[in-house]
């Protein structure tokens, strides 16, 4: 039995004629009636009954119908989901992204993400780096949008591609007296505490931080690590200290809260989409074409 049987009794079934059916199918009749016949020997019963002027179904042949048209149905969902998967229409996709991700390029990328591609159901995972790095490698995430360094992602292992830049800017309490300064010197933050980032979850963003503080002549005096952004802020906001964050975080307003440019300016630090190498999820590749489209 194949589906090409079960096609040709469906058609034969809704024409009841031999040559309208295998001009329908686009096969000679001969070879209708010879299918026909070894998928009645092969199943031992009668589908049709066949006189010289009218065809119709049998009992069984009825029943057999019914069944034909699921098969086939399914098949043709099946060849159908196949090739939507080989594309990267359907499926599910694991996205690590860091905090400050979610508050402007995420936001974007994944509204155009979903108008491409709605079939395609999407995990996220908010993560540090080093964590993306590490689920990554392991294969419990498909993609992730991280701090990365110049020159990308530093594991090899992992490929990746910069696709938003965010300016670094300085968190103060309100009622800090250089909150009303716009650049703020960053020299005169030198006695200051500060809350930051721990550097073995992000060394990217960390040492950023650190070398724009040491530029400027200090090291920075770490009163309180925190892993997430929202944390961060809310530190700040209790006054327990000043820190440096990606211009994204602006968007977690606070009344207590004033982000200000710092002086002199910080280089930007790059967000990257990470993927590992040699990938062959066609949902990963349809992921780095939209984004190479139409960076975030």
């Amino acid at each position: 039995m194949n589906l090409d049987q079960l096609r040709y009794v469906v058609v034969l079934a809704e024409e009841l004629h031999f040559a309208r059916a295998a001009a329908r199918l686009g096969v000679h009749q001969p070879r209708l009636s010879r299918q026909l016949r070894a998928l009645e020997d092969e199943l031992g019963v009668r589908l049709f009954e066949r006189t010289t002027r009218e065809v119709h179904l049998t009992p069984a042949g009825t029943a057999f119908l019914a069944e034909a048209r699921l098969v086939l149905r399914h098949a043709e969902r099946a060849e159908r989901v196949a090739r939507q998967t080989g594309r990267g229409e359907v499926g599910r996709l694991a996205i690590g992204f860091v905090g400050s991700a979610g508050q402007r390029m995420l936001p974007g990328l994944l509204r155009r993400y979903r108008r491409s591609y709605p079939g395609v159901e999407l995990e996220l995972r908010e993560a540090t780096s080093s964590e993306q790095v590490r689920d990554l490698v392991s294969g419990r995430l498909d993609v992730g949008i991280l701090h990365a360094g110049p020159s990308g992602v530093d594991h090899p292992a992992l490929a990746s591609r910069e696709v938003y830049r965010d300016e670094l800017v300085v968190a103060m309490n309100r009622r800090r007296p250089q909150a009303h300064r716009d650049p703020v010197p960053l020299r005169s933050l030198a006695e200051e505490a500060f809350v930051l980032f721990p550097r073995r979850l992000g060394p990217a963003l960390h040492d950023r931080i650190v070398r724009l503080t040491r530029d400027a002549g200090f090291e920075p005096r770490v009163a309180q690590e925190a892993v997430q952004m929202q944390t961060i802020i809310g530190l700040v906001a209790a006054d327990i200290g000043v820190s440096i964050v990606p211009a994204s975080v602006a968007s977690l307003r606070r009344p207590d809260v004033v982000f200000r440019s710092p002086a002199p300016k910080a280089d930007p630090i790059s967000l990257h989409l990470a993927w590992r190498r040699g990938e062959s999820n066609p949902l990963v590749r349809t992921l780095r074409a939209l984004v190479a489209r139409a960076p975030a």
